[in-house]
Protein backbone atom coordinates (compact mmCIF):
# COMPACT_ATOMS: atom_id res chain seq x y z
CA UNK A 1 0.00 0.00 0.00
CA UNK A 2 2.89 2.58 1.19
CA UNK A 3 4.33 1.55 -2.65
CA UNK A 4 1.22 2.57 -4.29
CA UNK A 5 1.04 5.69 -2.29
CA UNK A 6 4.36 6.59 -2.80
CA UNK A 7 3.95 5.65 -6.87
CA UNK A 8 1.01 8.11 -6.90
CA UNK A 9 2.15 11.00 -4.79
CA UNK A 10 5.47 10.57 -7.31
CA UNK A 11 3.60 10.38 -10.69
CA UNK A 12 0.91 13.25 -9.52
CA UNK A 13 3.82 15.73 -9.70
CA UNK A 14 5.43 14.04 -12.73
CA UNK A 15 1.46 13.98 -14.09
CA UNK A 16 1.41 17.75 -13.77
CA UNK A 17 4.51 19.04 -14.40
CA UNK A 18 4.41 17.25 -18.19
CA UNK A 19 0.50 18.79 -18.80
CA UNK A 20 2.30 21.58 -21.17
CA UNK A 21 1.15 18.46 -23.50
CA UNK A 22 -2.20 18.90 -24.74
CA UNK A 23 -4.25 15.78 -24.77
CA UNK A 24 -5.19 14.11 -28.09
CA UNK A 25 -7.92 11.50 -28.26
CA UNK A 26 -7.42 10.83 -31.67
CA UNK A 27 -3.69 10.26 -30.95
CA UNK A 28 -4.83 8.02 -27.98
CA UNK A 29 -7.09 6.09 -30.17
CA UNK A 30 -4.05 4.73 -32.30
CA UNK A 31 -1.94 4.01 -29.40
CA UNK A 32 -5.31 2.55 -27.62
CA UNK A 33 -4.83 -0.34 -30.75
CA UNK A 34 -2.08 -1.63 -28.55
CA UNK A 35 -4.74 -2.68 -25.72
CA UNK A 36 -7.58 -3.83 -28.49
CA UNK A 37 -6.48 -7.25 -27.92
CA UNK A 38 -7.57 -7.45 -24.14
CA UNK A 39 -9.86 -4.31 -23.53
CA UNK A 40 -12.91 -2.13 -25.35
CA UNK A 41 -12.91 1.19 -24.38
CA UNK A 42 -16.26 2.31 -26.67
CA UNK A 43 -18.97 -0.43 -25.21
CA UNK A 44 -19.18 -1.81 -21.64
CA UNK A 45 -17.65 -5.63 -22.61
CA UNK A 46 -15.13 -7.58 -21.17
CA UNK A 47 -12.58 -9.59 -23.21
CA UNK A 48 -9.20 -11.02 -22.21
CA UNK A 49 -9.07 -7.74 -19.70
CA UNK A 50 -11.88 -5.90 -18.25
CA UNK A 51 -14.10 -2.92 -20.27
CA UNK A 52 -12.27 0.24 -19.74
CA UNK A 53 -15.61 2.15 -20.62
CA UNK A 54 -16.26 3.98 -17.97
CA UNK A 55 -12.84 3.51 -16.48
CA UNK A 56 -12.45 6.87 -15.12
CA UNK A 57 -13.48 7.25 -11.32
CA UNK A 58 -13.78 3.49 -11.08
CA UNK A 59 -12.17 1.72 -7.82
CA UNK A 60 -9.37 -0.77 -9.33
CA UNK A 61 -10.70 -4.43 -9.54
CA UNK A 62 -14.62 -3.79 -9.33
CA UNK A 63 -15.64 -4.39 -13.08
CA UNK A 64 -18.58 -7.08 -12.82
CA UNK A 65 -17.72 -9.95 -14.26
CA UNK A 66 -14.44 -9.71 -14.31
CA UNK A 67 -12.22 -12.29 -12.58
CA UNK A 68 -9.60 -9.74 -11.32
CA UNK A 69 -6.19 -11.01 -9.78
CA UNK A 70 -6.11 -10.69 -5.54
CA UNK A 71 -3.37 -7.94 -6.10
CA UNK A 72 -5.93 -5.91 -8.34
CA UNK A 73 -9.08 -6.45 -5.97
CA UNK A 74 -6.00 -5.60 -3.13
CA UNK A 75 -5.18 -2.19 -4.69
CA UNK A 76 -9.05 -1.52 -5.10
CA UNK A 77 -9.74 -2.41 -1.45
CA UNK A 78 -6.73 -0.31 -0.29
CA UNK A 79 -8.34 2.51 -2.32
CA UNK A 80 -6.86 2.72 -5.59
CA UNK A 81 -9.33 4.52 -8.17
CA UNK A 82 -9.02 4.93 -11.79
CA UNK A 83 -8.35 8.95 -12.16
CA UNK A 84 -6.15 10.40 -14.30
CA UNK A 85 -2.73 10.75 -12.30
CA UNK A 86 -3.50 7.15 -11.01
CA UNK A 87 -4.11 5.87 -14.97
CA UNK A 88 -0.84 7.26 -16.08
CA UNK A 89 1.22 5.44 -13.49
CA UNK A 90 -0.37 2.29 -13.92
CA UNK A 91 -0.16 2.70 -18.00
CA UNK A 92 3.25 4.04 -17.71
CA UNK A 93 4.43 0.37 -16.07
CA UNK A 94 1.39 -1.98 -14.64
CA UNK A 95 3.53 -4.74 -12.54
CA UNK A 96 5.56 -1.82 -10.76
CA UNK A 97 2.17 0.14 -9.75
CA UNK A 98 -0.34 -3.36 -8.94
CA UNK A 99 2.19 -6.12 -8.14
CA UNK A 100 0.81 -9.41 -9.57
CA UNK A 101 -1.58 -7.63 -11.84
CA UNK A 102 -2.24 -10.09 -14.50
CA UNK A 103 -2.13 -7.72 -17.01
CA UNK A 104 1.24 -8.52 -18.95
CA UNK A 105 1.51 -5.57 -21.19
CA UNK A 106 4.55 -4.45 -20.42
CA UNK A 107 3.41 -0.16 -20.35
CA UNK A 108 4.06 2.68 -22.47
CA UNK A 109 7.16 4.62 -22.24
CA UNK A 110 6.17 7.76 -23.44
CA UNK A 111 4.88 10.37 -21.21
CA UNK A 112 2.95 11.61 -24.44
CA UNK A 113 0.94 8.39 -25.74
CA UNK A 114 -0.17 7.69 -21.90
CA UNK A 115 -1.54 11.50 -21.85
CA UNK A 116 -3.39 10.53 -25.44
CA UNK A 117 -5.17 6.99 -24.24
CA UNK A 118 -6.29 9.04 -20.97
CA UNK A 119 -7.41 11.24 -23.38
CA UNK A 120 -9.23 8.82 -25.40
CA UNK A 121 -10.53 7.14 -22.29
CA UNK A 122 -12.20 10.18 -20.87
CA UNK A 123 -14.32 10.39 -24.10
CA UNK A 124 -15.82 7.09 -22.99
CA UNK A 125 -16.14 8.13 -19.29
CA UNK A 126 -18.56 10.23 -16.99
Amino acid sequence: MRAVAFLAVVFVATFFASQSQAQDAAAGEKVFTKCKACHVADEDKNKIGPSLHGVIGRTAGTHPDFKYSEAMVAAGTSGVKWDEPTLASYLHDPKAMVKGTKMVFPGLKKDEDVANVIAYLKQFSP
